[in-house]
């Protein structure tokens, strides 16, 4: 299946060192891509480049923090010096320091959280778009929440964040589609990471969530990584701007509460 090959891609990927972002890294690796990987800590990533060249892959670990714009520059300059070239750029890299009331949180969650998931979002594509307009195609995908479409207790600042990563793929969607540069946003609903834990494994936040969803469990990370390999193949060359929710059906049942 051609279409869902990535022989000969480049991709990076940001927060790759656990949850999503490695399920992320070691589909596409498996595809065939040379994958960079990038966290905060470089001991982290760099068990899952070497996971991945355990099993036949080619992977770059890299130490960066998104919220610093140096990190990111030389991300994407390491990547290029590397492999030559960045096809596929996955923004999963998020933090949430704050959980409550959105009225409680302080001006320093708040910057850090902006920073983090939107600021950051935004340096990673304005680092990798030029190598991309400079090679004729490329892909951007923006790991957003469906608290970024809906309220939901507790997640305030988070889900503002998110819904700015959402606006943001539309608009370099609508800005990069004449370069043949696809931007896509993969919206997951309550997937089972450590970034998430205190969401499901605390029962009275957990049971009623799982009462609603239609599919009767939460998502594993490796429900994402099926879809971000779709999107970043050449199987979506025609899919842009778009939202692929990926939630068990949380959107449409809170819809319904």
């Amino acid at each position: 299946m051609s279409e869902f090959s990535l022989e000969g891609k480049v991709a990076v990927i940001t927060g790759a060192s656990r949850g999503i972002g490695r399920a992320i890294a070691l589909r596409l690796a498996q595809a065939g891509a040379k994958v960079v990987v990038s966290s905060r800590k470089l001991q982290n990533v760099q068990e899952v480049a070497d996971e991945i060249a355990a099993a036949g892959g080619e992977a770059l670990a890299f130490q960066a923090h998104v919220g610093r714009p140096a990190d990111v520059t030389a991300l994407v300059q390491q990547t290029v010096e590397t492999f030559g070239r960045v096809d596929v750029a996955i923004n999963n890299a998020a933090t949430n320091p704050h959980f409550g009331p959105m009225l409680t949180a302080d001006e320093g969650q708040w910057d850090k959280i902006l920073d983090t998931n939107a600021k950051g979002v935004f340096r990673v594509c304005k680092a990798v778009a030029p190598h991309m307009e400079a090679q004729g195609s490329g892909k951007i995908i923006n790991i957003a929440s469906v608290v970024g479409l809906r309220p939901s207790p507790g997640m305030g600042v988070y889900g503002i964040s998110k819904a700015a990563v959402i606006m943001l793929t539309q608009v370099l969607a609508m800005e990069l589609g004449r370069a043949n540069i696809q931007v896509n946003s993969i919206v997951p609903g309550l997937i089972k990471t450590r970034f998430s834990q205190m969401l499901w494994q605390t029962p009275h936040i957990a049971e009623p969530i799982l009462g609603r969803l239609p599919l009767g469990r939460f998502g594993e990370p490796e429900d994402v990584a099926g879809l971000a390999l779709y999107l970043a193949s050449p199987a979506s060359d025609y899919v842009t701007g778009a939202l692929f929710l990926v939630d068990g059906g949380m959107n449409i049942a809170t819809a319904m509460a």
